[in-house]
C-alpha cells in the first residue's frame, strides 16, 4: 500500500526581523529630507551644515555625492553645488579632484561664528524670541504699507533703498539692507512701528553678525527684497506679507543653522 500523494504542508510564514534605524537612516530622517521650496538654497544649507553639527558626518567623512543630494532635498544640483561652495567658503567643507575626491567634513571644524573674541553663547529660546517678533513686526508692516495710499516720494524712497541694496557691497550690505526695512515701516505711516522695527532689527542684526555672510544668500534675498517692493507698489497687501515672510525665514533658517 503506497502513501497517497497531496500537496505539501503549508508552510507558516514568518516574517522578517526589522531592522533597528542606524545611523543612515538617521541621517534621512533628521536631515537628508526634502526641503522646501521657497528657501531652497538656505535650507540646503541648513542640512547640511546639521549633518556637520550633529556628528552625522563626522569631520574627515564625506557627505554622499552632488547627485544623491539634490534628489534627497529634492532640490537642482545646482542648488547643492552652490550650497556646498558657501559652506566651503566658511571652512565647514573642503572639496578633493581626483579618483578618491568628493566633498568632505572640514578636520578640524571651524570655530563656532560668535564674533571674534566673543564668548557670548545664544540658546535656541533667545534666538526663537528675536524671530517671532521679527516676523509679527515686519511681515505686518509690509502687509500695511500695500494696503496704503503711497505718495510719489514714498514710491521713489522705497524705490531708491532697494537700487542701493542691490548694488551694496558685502561690507555695506547688512546696513543698508536694514535701512529697506525700516523704509518700509516708514510707509506704513506709525512712528511706533517704526520704533518697535528698528529695536528689533538691531537684535536681529546682532545675530546676523555672528555667522558668516553668505553671497549667495546676499543675491537671493535681493530676489526676494524686489518681490516684496513689487508687491508694495503694486498695492499687493497679501503678496507683500507672503513674499516678506518667505524672505525673513530664509534668514530665520541660516540663523538657527550657525547658531542654534
Amino acid at each position: 500500500m503506497t502513501d497517497a500523494v497531496g500537496p505539501p504542508p503549508a508552510t507558516k510564514h514568518v516574517p522578517a526581523p526589522v531592522a533597528e534605524p542606524g545611523a543612515a537612516s538617521l541621517a534621512d530622517d533628521v536631515v537628508f529630507r526634502p526641503v522646501r521650496g521657497g528657501n531652497a538654497f538656505e535650507d540646503t544649507v541648513a542640512r547640511l551644515l546639521q549633518a556637520v553639527r550633529l556628528g552625522i558626518v563626522e569631520p574627515g567623512g564625506a557627505l554622499p555625492p552632488e547627485r544623491d543630494l539634490a534628489a534627497r532635498f529634492s532640490v537642482s544640483r545646482d542648488t547643492v553645488r552652490d550650497a556646498i561652495r558657501s559652506l566651503a567658503e566658511a571652512g565647514y567643507l573642503v572639496a578633493r579632484r581626483g579618483r578618491y575626491g568628493g566633498t568632505f567634513v572640514s578636520e578640524p571644524l571651524p570655530v563656532e561664528h560668535q564674533g571674534p573674541g566673543d564668548s557670548t553663547a545664544y540658546t535656541s529660546a533667545e534666538i526663537d524670541d528675536v524671530l517671532a517678533l521679527r516676523e509679527i513686526l515686519e511681515v505686518g508692516a509690509a502687509r500695511a504699507a500695500a494696503a496704503r495710499s503711497l505718495s510719489s516720494a514714498d514710491r521713489e524712497s522705497l524705490w531708491q533703498r532697494l537700487t542701493e541694496t542691490s548694488a551694496a557691497s558685502v561690507d555695506d550690505y547688512r546696513r543698508l539692507d536694514s535701512r529697506l526695512h525700516l523704509t518700509i515701516a516708514q510707509l506704513v505711516g506709525a512712528p511706533s512701528v517704526v520704533s518697535l522695527l528698528a529695536d528689533s532689527r538691531t537684535r536681529v542684526n546682532e545675530l546676523l553678525d555672528h555667522i558668516p555672510l553668505l553671497s549667495l544668500n546676499i543675491a537671493h534675498s535681493n530676489q526676494q527684497h524686489e518681490a516684496i517692493v513689487a508687491a508694495i507698489l503694486t498695492g499687493s497687501p497679501e503678496r507683500a506679507a507672503e513674499a516678506m515672510s518667505e524672505h525673513l525665514e530664509g534668514s530665520a533658517v541660516l540663523l538657527r543653522g550657525f547658531l542654534g
